[in-house]
């Protein structure tokens, strides 16, 4: 489902902050040659998490689902001088994609991959963090929520994308599995007195939720 008018799309394009060249070729790369291109973060999103990034220069971040990178550049160009973003991905495929990137965008230094089941990387992971982006499988946002929100540094944030799911959030019954946790998954960040969430329409919808 698109949110918005194709037109006031390429109005968003056209006065907003540009894509960089990098990204721009990653975009196009993982279009012609990996599956559910979609998946991709894309450049109005990208440049929202790079902004995001940079007002709050954070030193550690952690990206739940990497896919062939492009949130994980993105994010990475806020951080701190000496800090780091950990990011986590199942397949092991996309790893060549990644790296061709990550030497390019000139942060390959600050970017940690991690490969394997997420929640499994998790909860061997003993870092905190400033920043979480979570965008992998949609059935485990919760059981990922309850484990990154015991790794928070103070004022932290954390970033949940496909909220809105295409729409199918809204739907009153005969939802699938994923759906249903989404919907539980945006209902559980807004009652959570821990937190203050805003959901905003922005592709297939991103939360933010600022640890308080």
């Amino acid at each position: 489902m698109d949110f918005i008018s194709e037109k006031i799309a390429n109005y968003l394009l056209q006065n907003s902050e540009k894509e960089p060249e990098i990204l721009s070729r990653l975009n196009k790369e993982t279009h012609q040659k990996i599956l559910q291109p979609r998946m991709l973060s894309g450049h109005i999103q990208g440049r929202f998490l790079s902004l995001i990034s940079k007002i709050k220069s954070p030193t550690q971040i952690l990206e739940i689902g990497t896919y062939t990178g492009y949130g994980t550049i993105c994010l990475a160009e806020g951080l701190a001088h000496n800090g780091k973003i950990f990011t986590i991905d199942k397949n092991e495929e996309l790893v060549n994609i990644q790296n061709k990137y990550f030497e390019e965008s000139g942060n390959r230094d600050k970017i940690v991959q991690l490969t394997g089941n997420a929640i499994e990387v998790l909860i061997d992971l003993h870092e905190t963090f400033d920043l979480i982006f979570i965008d992998a499988d949609k059935e485990n946002y919760i059981k990922y929520f309850e484990i990154v929100s015991k790794k928070l540094n103070p004022n932290a944030i954390i970033i949940s994308d496909n909220v809105l799911w295409s729409g199918k959030v809204i739907k009153k019954s005969n939802c699938d599995k994923e759906t249903e946790t989404l919907k539980m998954y945006n209902y559980i960040l807004s009652k959570d007195e821990r937190f203050k969430t805003i959901i905003l329409p922005l592709r297939d919808g991103l939360s933010i939720s600022r640890l308080i």
